[in-house]
C-alpha cells in the first residue's frame, strides 16, 4: 500500500528534570506546560551513532544551542540483531542516554519505530525479518506485527521507569505505509501499552 501520512502519537507525559510538570496539554495552536505556552525546541541525536563517552557532551552542546528537547529514534536492528536476542547495553543503552538527558535538564521525544528511516539500514528494521518468505514489512502481516509487538515491549521495559521523569512525547512509525485505520489503531495501542503499562 502507498505511504499515507506521518503518524504522531503525543503521550500526555511531559515532565521536567528540574520541575514537576503536572499538566501537559494541547492549547490553542500551542502546547501548554502547567498552563503556560511551551515551545518544543528539539535537536535530533541518534545515540547509536555517537560513542557513549561523548553522549553527555553532545547533549550539553544541544542545550547550549538553546534546545530544550532531544529527539531519539530507537533503531530496532541495532537492539535485536538476531531474532529474540536483545541488547540494551553499552552504546545501545537507550535508558542511560535518556537519564543523561534528564540530568542535563532536557526533555526527550522517543520515536521507537518500528520503521524510522533516518538513512539507517532498512530504516531500522532487522535483516532477519526477510528470512520469512513472503513477509509484508510495515503492513499487518501477522509475523511482522508479532515481532513488532515483542520489540516494542522490550523497549517499554527499558523506558517505563523513566516516563515519569523525562519523556516528552512518543511518535510511532515514520510514514506508516498502510491506509488501513485498524493497522494504525493497533500501532497506537501497542505504543500506549508499552509506554504506560496498561
Amino acid at each position: 500500500m502507498k505511504v499515507t501520512k506521518l503518524l504522531t502519537l503525543i503521550a500526555l507525559m511531559l515532565f521536567s528534570a528540574s520541575i514537576a510538570a503536572d499538566n501537559f496539554t494541547v492549547g490553542n495552536k500551542t502546547f501548554l506546560l502547567n498552563g503556560q505556552p511551551f515551545i518544543v525546541k528539539a535537536a535530533e541525536v541518534h545515540y547509536p551513532r555517537i560513542p557513549r563517552p561523548y553522549w553527555e557532551h553532545r547533549i550539553k552542546m544541544c542545550k547550549a544551542l538553546g534546545m530544550n528537547t532531544i529527539c531519539i529514534y530507537i533503531f530496532w536492528n541495532i537492539h535485536e540483531q538476531r531474532e529474540g536476542e536483545f541488547n540494551f547495553t553499552d552504546n545501545n543503552d537507550v535508558a542511560e542516554f535518556c537519564r543523561i538527558a534528564q540530568k542535563n535538564g532536557m526533555y526527550v521525544i522517543v520515536r521507537p519505530g518500528p520503521y524510522v528511516c533516518a538513512e539507517w539500514e532498512m530504516g531500522g528494521l532487522p535483516w532477519w525479518l526477510l528470512k520469512k518468505k513472503d513477509i509484508k514489512l510495515r503492513e499487518r502481516d501477522p509475523y511482522f506485527m508479532e515481532r513488532v509487538k515483542i520489540f516494542e515491549e522490550k523497549v517499554g521495559e527499558q523506558l517505563k521507569p523513566l516516563t515519569l521523569g523525562i519523556a516528552c512525547a512518543a511518535s510511532m512509525e515514520m510514514n506508516l505505509p498502510s491506509s488501513n485505520a485498524t493497522g494504525r489503531a493497533t500501532s497506537r495501542r501497542t505504543a500506549l501499552t508499552t509506554l504506560h503499562g496498561r
